[in-house]
């Protein structure tokens, strides 16, 4: 008997971890869970390893019929959820009972949920990840980096626990109220002066060209002056500024290496709250220093012991 049956589905509905690793020198990408957060809290809440397997929902657009009793949990965006209709708020795990309805509707705040269950939903790994990367087919439930589609049944690993819910101090916030913290990069001395003006003191705005390769702002334009370069690697969160010197912020799926300049890298936290933000949505960088930042994210890890 399966966990689940998915009874409808969108592209943009998949399974993820922690991401895949190790493979980059073959041109093969992380991918995980866009929301790093978000999805440790969901697997938190059942006692889970933080990067167990969890169906990312961007949007909303999922409907999934229970199949066996069991404790699941629920983290990030706010999209409408529903269990046989009575509300479901994320930042929970709860019960279901067999043959029970699950629904994810449209977002009230953020864009993406990660539903959890215990032990982690089965699936075998591909190159070492459950991770669903369409574009290079990798990974998802049969290892060919399809999204999940209605008639898919899935099954968890463990047996569950208690009920819970995270105190109102545990929640992240994952709005874009206070600015992203950017790591300055390597080329950030190659910009102009009134390009880094801008950068720090100016708003930007999400172009709705986004996906879990990137997002591309829209602001004022950031002219380089720098030489041409040769491609190097690209790390997660990344910001590159192609010619139009309109920057693109580049996601888990993004391509391995590039040839266009870098102001520097979101955080790892700046990179979930991006991650949860809108087309349209306005936000604002800081400039911090990669020790700081690395001292920030453990204090942010250390909040799941």
């Amino acid at each position: 008997m399966s966990g689940v049956r998915i009874e409808q589905s969108t592209p943009l509905v998949q399974l993820q971890d922690g991401g895949r690793f190790g493979v980059r020198h073959l041109g093969v990408t992380q991918g995980g869970a866009a929301d790093w957060l978000s999805m440790s809290w969901a697997n938190w809440l059942l006692g889970n390893a933080l990067d167990a397997a969890v169906i990312e929902i961007t949007l909303g657009g999922l409907e999934l019929v229970v199949q066996q009793d069991a404790v699941l949990a629920l983290a990030g965006a706010d999209l409408a959820a529903s269990l046989d209709g009575q509300p479901l708020v994320p930042w929970q795990s709860f019960a279901v009972c067999a043959s029970q309805r699950l629904r994810f509707n449209h977002p009230q705040s953020g864009v993406r949920a990660y539903l959890a269950a215990p032990g982690g939903f089965v699936c075998a790994p591909t190159l070492g990840s459950a991770s669903t990367v369409s574009r290079e087919g990798l990974g998802g439930l049969l290892g060919d980096g399809q999204a999940l589609h209605r008639g898919d049944s899935l099954q968890w690993a463990g047996v569950g626990g208690p009920v819970q819910q995270l105190a109102a101090e545990q929640i992240p916030d994952l709005s874009l109220k206070q600015p992203l913290d950017l790591v300055l990069g390597a080329q950030i001395g190659d910009f102009s002066g009134q390009a880094l003006f801008d950068l720090f003191n100016r708003p930007w705005h999400l172009d709705s060209r986004a996906d879990r390769m990137g997002i591309r702002l829209l602001g004022p334009v950031l002219q380089y002056q720098g030489a041409a370069l040769i491609s190097e690697g690209i790390p997660l969160g990344a910001i590159q500024v192609p010619p139009d010197g309109q920057p693109i912020v580049l996601l888990n799926d993004r391509q391995t290496i590039g040839g266009y300049p870098r102001v520097g890298a979101l955080t790892p936290e700046s990179l979930a709250r991006l991650a949860q933000a809108q087309p349209g949505d306005s936000l604002r960088f800081r400039p911090v220093l990669q020790g700081d930042a690395q001292v920030r994210h453990l204090h942010l890890l250390n909040a799941f012991a």
